[in-house]
């Protein structure tokens, strides 16, 4: 579905691209005024973002293990968000693997972790989306017809799909061993051998999300993860300054550009990014209608930046552990299979 919607505006992106006679020269001339000072301090908050995901995965940790190493994790995250730009999606399961193998618990509970932590990160990604889809009804903005289903369609399934995470991470906080008979019941059908394997990924996923079943541990994790998105905003009011004199954009409209573009970063190509740099284009052209090479050119920057900039230091931290290339890639590919 997200490839599909991705696949669909990289094509109006493609089409603007032919419609319109795209000044190369401009959109060069765009990196050359550049303010570096402000490009340089966005990564300060990116670099916050992966602390505070750390301290949320220890908070996770804690009933497998009451003291994890936040060196490890903060280890093992930046390393896994450099997979994630190096192999796509299947980049998302190395860090849960090597937080398995340092703090020795078992893998399954770290893929339950890793899914709690999805959910919480997309809760707060429909929070800023619904934030953003008020903000620009209120202000009245003409919207371009691109954009006009996005707001229609986002706007009624925002709220629904925060009740129903809401409702998931309450039912695991009070009703975990009801949850996991039901689970289990469902998949009874199944072969005995793909059963029994289900099953225990049922048991590990209930355990991992035991994390959040006492009212401390819930607010620690809502609080580092409001703290990480407040510094992804940082990084990208940052971002936006080094394009001043170029692109002006307020506060308010780098939170609305946010919201937007989160869900674009949900699609990732290997190597490539994806989602995110399209999304970016279209809403600086049609909402903030900002020149397609102005926008073109923020958007590269942007990618580069929140997905790039960390593979340096991820490889970099992976050698020092003895890993190379091909063991993180056939990490990936064997937690998926």
């Amino acid at each position: 579905m997200l490839a599909a919607v991705t696949a669909a505006l990289a094509w109006f992106v493609h089409g603007q691209l032919r419609a319109q006679s795209f000044d190369w020269k401009l959109a060069a001339a765009t990196f050359g005024r550049l303010r570096w000072p402000w490009l340089l301090l966005s990564l300060a908050p990116l670099a916050g973002n992966y602390y505070f995901r750390a301290l949320r995965w220890a908070v996770f940790l804690k009933p497998l293990k009451a003291r994890p190493s936040l060196r490890n994790l903060l280890s093992a995250t930046v390393i896994g968000f450099a997979a994630i730009t190096l192999f796509g999606r299947p980049g998302e399961f190395v860090r849960p693997y090597l937080i398995a193998v340092k703090e020795r618990v078992p893998l399954t509970s770290q893929l339950a972790a890793w899914l709690l932590e999805r959910i919480f990160d997309l809760l707060m990604v429909l929070l800023i989306f619904g934030f953003a889809l008020s903000r620009v009804q209120v202000s009245h903005v003409h919207v371009g017809p691109k954009l006009t289903w996005v707001l229609t369609f986002g706007g009624r399934i925002v709220a629904f799909t925060c009740l129903a995470l809401l409702a998931a991470v309450l039912s695991l906080r009070h009703f975990a061993e009801p949850v996991r008979r039901r689970l289990t019941s469902a998949v009874r059908f199944l072969p005995e051998a793909r059963f029994r394997r289900i099953e225990t990924w049922i048991a590990a996923f209930v355990e991992g999300a035991a994390s959040t079943r006492s009212d401390g541990a819930l607010l620690l994790v809502l609080l580092y993860s409001i703290l990480g998105w407040a510094s992804i905003a940082a990084t990208f009011w940052c971002l936006t300054q080094s394009f001043a004199g170029v692109i002006t954009l307020t506060f308010v409209d780098v939170i609305i550009f946010l919201g937007f573009v989160s869900f674009g970063a949900a699609v990732q190509i290997p190597g490539i990014g994806g989602g995110l740099q399209v999304v970016a284009v279209l809403v600086l052209t049609e909402l903030f209608h900002v020149r397609l090479e102005l926008a073109s050119a923020l958007a590269m920057m942007l990618w580069f930046i929140t997905f790039v900039a960390v593979v340096p230091v991820g490889l970099g931290l992976a050698l020092k552990e003895g890993l190379d290339w091909r063991s993180l890639r056939r990490i990936g590919r064997g937690a998926v299979e």
